[in-house]
């Protein structure tokens, strides 16, 4: 069938993003067709983009989508108009319609709509992974998550705070502090104005935190570092602003024995039990109304190069999508 797809031949900024029309092959073993109905727009598509990832070129951008099944292989447990949703399966997902292996894909719950899918599947399963598995986060702690007013960050403050536990937020702006209070956070701090770390200790009485969620890199690297607790744990789980410099090992023993991890959902969602559970788990918390999924941007599928720039340029809030139909 032919369909249309962003695709790139070489990496650089949003303008290497180019739509264009190509034959999709039919499914083989193991492989379903999806017509995606709403693609998610996620961080880690511009470190595609850009190189800070490298993939082989030419490729297709976008890890995350939901629509209907279109055409099944051979030996998948999938039925021609079956809804699913992805974000684990290959990249591609900025397409009209993508070939994907069965395995990774989850059937959508009657209570989620695609628009809903493709903009909780990664940040909401990244959320899953962070407070569940990383650090299971419990009732009564404390700890800090750098960008709260992001996709991931509106869905943590939501869950972790749904579980009893108190969340810091940081953000760069008034309008972002007040839409991460209305998400769960119980304290935010505007990096811009105030001394995070000064902060943290006037908000927990002197006390550090167990855990700190780091999605922004360079600029708050050391920040998190120094808001921990002796043998508390750094989630450095993305770059927004750059990768940090290199650490010296010496510096964790010197600030308290502390430990660091790098995760990825892609490990934490490795085989297709794990990638069940944590679906099951996002449903459950979406459906129950513990999550809400706050979509503020939608973009058709021809821009995704100002979708790009407005995620980069830190004017997005919440969850963003393309429309492979285009705008309504």
């Amino acid at each position: 069938m032919m369909t249309r797809a962003i695709r790139i031949h070489e990496t650089g900024g949003p303008e290497v993003m180019q739509l264009e029309g190509l034959e999709l092959e039919a499914p083989g073993p193991g492989m379903v067709t999806v017509v995606n109905k709403a693609i998610g727009l996620n961080y880690i598509d511009t470190y595609h983009r850009s190189g800070l990832y490298p993939l082989p070129l030419p490729t297709g951008l976008g890890l995350e989508g939901a629509g209907l099944v279109e055409t099944v292989g051979e030996g998948v447990d999938l039925a021609v108009g079956d809804r699913v949703a992805y974000c684990s399966a290959g990249f591609g997902a900025y397409a009209e319609a993508i070939n994907l292996p069965a395995v990774r894909l989850i059937k959508l719950p009657d209570g989620i709509d695609f628009e809903t899918a493709a903009a909780m599947m990664l940040k909401g399963q990244t959320a899953e992974y962070l407070l569940q598995r990383t650090y299971a986060l419990k009732a009564g702690e404390t700890c800090l998550f750098h960008a709260a007013a992001g996709g991931v960050g509106l869905i943590f403050g939501q869950w972790a705070s749904s579980i009893g536990a108190s969340v810091i937020g940081t953000v760069g702006s008034p309008e972002k502090a007040e839409l991460a209070r209305q998400h769960g956070y119980r304290h935010v701090i505007n990096y811009n104005t105030e001394n995070v770390v000064e902060r943290v200790l006037e908000i927990t009485g002197g006390a550090k935190l167990p855990v700190v969620y780091d999605g922004v890199g360079k600029d708050t690297f050391e920040i998190s570092l120094d808001c921990l607790q002796p043998r508390g744990l750094m989630v450095s789980f993305g770059n927004a602003s750059g990768s940090p410099e290199p650490l010296d090992l010496q510096t964790l023993s010197n600030k308290g024995s502390l430990f660091i991890t790098r995760p990825t959902m892609f490990t934490y969602t490795a085989t297709p039990e794990e990638l069940q559970r944590s679906s099951e788990d996002l449903f459950a918390r979406v459906l129950s109304g513990d999550v809400r999924i706050e979509i503020n941007q939608r973009y058709a599928l021809a821009d995704v190069q100002q979708a790009h720039r407005d995620l980069e340029s830190r004017k997005t809030t919440g969850s963003s999508i393309l429309l492979p139909q285009g705008l309504s």
